[in-house]
């Protein structure tokens, strides 16, 4: 269970907190270890008489279980008072704001008086939390309530702009919509209802939100009965109703005006550069098209329509002076006297290094080749890339390519188009990439969420018990720049502003760049830089790095597969995941898989990893009760491609990619197909493995996965 949240050593400035909702979190911080300062002016409902009475009660409540609490009676329109107060009993300041008066003048001036007059000491420390109260009529309006309804609007502007404006000093700024019983409610709610809504359901809300273990920024939430929601903004994918050079009339503001109304696919802007994006957008696709461009924005409606679509073919030509771009681009160095084959074309072993074969399906993207296709519609602005796959057959010539969408997903804050790019020197395929893109606010089209078509992730079948290696670079502050010269032309890797756009503080390195990092790493540490053994590589991307910062990667062989985690060396975060390097086996293993130049990954290494991490938890036990060595050999095609040994016979039991030192008991035979649905239960075992043993019959058992 979770320790509680405690307040001790915090002070606490609670307005309005004479009664209802303020008194209720007033009361709870006390209850709490907060130092408590209890604001109210003590008026009725309209606003007049004055009286101490209330903030004094509450005092008393707050000191008679142990508390800490001062009152103040004080206009929050005179802000710098109620503050001194809490700097006169306590020494600083937390603020929780509870407006509960007059309204224009009190509900969004004085919560504006009352944090100006916060702020610099919250600053000063580093740390704030303010809460401001908005209501269900600012968000949504109600009759007969205007001016209310402005104020309490206006302050989901002022505390969105504190959330900006305090984050770099840990201040936080929320607000919350409560709906509880109340002085104000007491005329517009049955008496029942508002009693039933009580004040005791909305504090444990503020209370959380006032937490230093809360990250929470900029937040709106509704709060009432015990239930909780956050809102957020929609925006519908809207339409250009002009035309460049042409003025813009009212009607065709009419003639498109259900594509402007229509939400399907909407986006969830979150910030302002997210509203000028689209702007930025629509200037530059005025400039380039003719004519009325409904849906600007790029939804993807049309995704499914356009999965087995081929985007045109294209062409890549290269000379000696691409390849040693790209080398320096991910960090190779004349310092190091074996990356010379890679920057020096008068070498007499000069080559390129496999992780090229990327850069020539670069055009399927940054040349519109994907934005192209009928059916697919893309805001490029909210393109993330989210894994990527390479595989590597032959050499790389100068070459064409051509390129199709594989799959599109539905992952409902966004879709996940699969493309997949074959790369041909003549008729002779080179390499095979697929990239996994998101597209961000694109979901929600009824799409499927997961593709039997997608290269999957890595992960270690069992723990590794041979040493991990690791490689660090550092990349340089003009590496981005650099590397771009290869042909990712995307400016939020050079143009701060547009990296600004992205959310983003700077222009970040890369992704692919390093995935080229990590790939360099690996060919070094286990192939000696031979490009002739590298086969592919998978990655996920997780964070961005920023140039200039140094890149680790921890290493594991198990077989022919090496497993790879990239971090930041400097904030330990990790930027690569879920990785592998494939390598083709050297003449002295013990055994070689079978290059059949198959771009889909074995479906049979999900069931192994998830034996793998059976034995991991029960191994000792079942070691007690199979006592036994199971050897699989994995096909497809009629040819061997993968070998597998579970070990249930010695200490705690093991699993391992390759064959058996000694004799296993049993060694099965059967296709990677086959094995997937015996795994599943959709065929008998024993029809599936041809049983190479000197016993006449064997039962066989799989784990239920």
């Amino acid at each position: 269970m979770s320790a509680p949240l405690t307040f001790t050593g915090k002070v606490v400035v609670v307005t309005g907190a004479g009664g209802g909702l303020g008194r209720e979190y007033a009361l709870a911080f006390g209850e709490r270890g907060a130092s408590v300062v209890v604001n109210d002016l003590g008026g009725d409902i309209k606003g007049g008489g004055k009286s101490s009475a209330a903030a004094d009660k509450v005092v008393e409540e707050i000191k008679s279980k142990g508390g800490k609490a001062v009152a103040n009676y004080d206009s929050v329109e005179d802000g710098e008072k109620v503050i001194q107060t809490a700097l006169d009993a306590f020494g600083r300041i937390v603020l929780v704001s509870f407006i509960s008066d007059l309204i224009h003048r009190v509900h969004l001036r004085g919560s504006f008086m009352v944090t100006r007059a916060a702020w610099n000491h919250m600053k000063n420390q580093k740390f704030g939390r303010i809460i401001m109260t908005s209501s269900a009529a600012g968000i949504y309006g109600n009759f007969g309530q205007a001016n209310y309804s402005a104020a309490k609007l206006g302050l989901v502007g002022l505390a969105n702009t504190l959330a900006i404006e305090g984050q770099k000093n840990n201040i936080h700024c929320n607000t919350i919509a409560p709906m509880a019983g109340s002085r104000l409610t007491q005329t517009v709610m049955p008496q029942d209802l508002s009693e039933s809504l009580k004040a005791e359901y909305v504090a444990p809300l503020v209370l959380w939100l006032s937490h230093d273990q809360c990250q929470e920024n900029g937040g709106l939430f509704e709060v009432g009965a015990g239930w909780i929601g956050k809102l957020r903004w929609e925006r519908s994918q809207g339409c250009i109703v002009r035309q460049k050079n042409q003025a813009m009339s009212p009607e065709a503001v009419r003639d498109q005006w259900d594509h402007i109304c229509d939400f399907t696919n909407a986006t969830k802007p979150s910030t302002i550069n997210g509203s000028l994006a689209t702007l930025v957008e629509v200037l530059s696709r005025v400039e380039t098209e003719e004519g009325v461009a409904p849906n600007p924005a790029r939804g993807a409606a049309g995704a499914p329509a356009a999965v087995g679509r081929r985007l045109p073919e294209m062409t890549f030509s290269y000379s000696h002076m691409q390849c040693i771009l790209y080398a320096l681009g991910v960090g190779m160095s004349t310092r190091e006297n074996d990356h010379l084959k890679f920057l020096y074309e008068g070498h007499e072993d000069f080559c390129v290094l496999p992780t090229f074969g990327v850069i020539p399906s670069l055009g399927s993207l940054m040349d519109g080749g994907l934005g192209s296709l009928p059916g697919l519609n893309i805001d490029f602005t909210r393109l993330l890339h989210g894994e990527q796959y390479l595989e590597v057959f032959k050499p790389l010539p100068t070459s064409g390519k051509c390129a199709t969408i594989a799959d599109v997903l539905d992952k409902g804050s966004g879709a996940v188009i699969l493309l997949d790019v074959h790369t041909y020197s003549g008729k002779e395929l080179l390499c095979y990439n697929q990239f996994s893109l998101f597209i961000v606010g694109a979901g929600g089209f009824g799409g499927r969420r997961t593709s039997d078509k997608a290269v999957v992730t890595g992960s270690l079948l069992t723990t590794p018990t041979n040493s991990r290696s690791f490689r660090n670079s550092t990349t340089t502050l003009h590496g981005a720049a650099l590397y771009r010269l290869s042909g990712d032309w995307n400016p939020l890797h050079i143009d701060p502003s547009f990296a600004a756009m992205g959310g983003f503080k700077a222009p970040i390195l890369h992704g692919l760049c390093s995935f080229g990092f990590a790939a360099r790493h690996v060919l070094k540490q286990y192939a000696d830089n031979d490009v002739s053994r590298f086969k592919s590589i998978k990655v996920r991307f997780v964070k961005p790095v920023l140039p200039g910062q140094s890149l680790q990667t921890e290493m594991w062989k198990e077989g022919n597969r090496v497993h790879i985690e990239c971090k930041v060396k400097e904030t330990g975060a990790v930027v690569l995941s879920g990785a592998y390097v494939d390598l083709h086996a050297t003449t002295g293993d013990a055994w070689t898989p079978l290059d059949l130049g198959k771009v889909d990954a074995l479906k049979s290494e999900l069931v192994f990893a998830e034996i793998g991490r059976r034995i991991k938890d029960l191994g000792a036990e079942m070691v007690k009760k199979v006592n036994a060595v199971f050897g699989w050999e994995i096909t497809k095609g009629g040819n061997t491609v993968a070998q597998w040994t579970i070990d249930l016979k010695t200490g705690n039991g093991a699993l391992h990619q390759g064959p058996y030192s000694g004799k296993p008991d049993v060694t099965f035979t059967v296709s990677d197909e086959d094995f997937m649905a015996v795994a599943q239960g959709q065929l008998n075992p024993q029809k599936a493995a041809r049983l190479e043993s000197a016993e006449t019959a064997v039962t066989v058992s799989l784990p239920n996965t």
